[in-house]
């Protein structure tokens, strides 16, 4: 149990500490070839800077697990750890 509860600590503070970085974690650059990050540009794919972290989280999650229908995100989101996905919402929910 105390290991649990010491790898969510870890888990949470290098999110918090990814989430402060300038640099992106691995895999969050290939994100923006299709989730934009100007508000100026019209897209029907979501933008993920400041979005809520736990959001970014269960989509991947789920797209990963097949409970949310994709045409690529499935795919891309099965290459990820549940640290790498957890690194990747911090980042992009701590980005203006």
């Amino acid at each position: 149990m105390r290991s649990v509860v010491a790898a969510a600590v870890g888990l949470v503070v290098t999110a918090a500490a990814l989430a402060a970085s300038a640099e992106p974690p691995a895999g969050a650059a290939s994100c923006t070839g299709c989730h934009a990050t100007s508000t100026r540009v019209e897209t029907p794919v979501p933008r993920l800077p400041g979005r809520d972290q736990p959001a970014i989280v269960r989509a991947l999650e789920e797209f990963r697990s097949g409970a949310k229908p994709a045409t690529v995100m499935d795919r891309i989101a099965k290459g990820f750890t549940d640290a790498e996905i957890q690194a990747i919402a911090a980042w992009f929910a701590g980005q203006k």
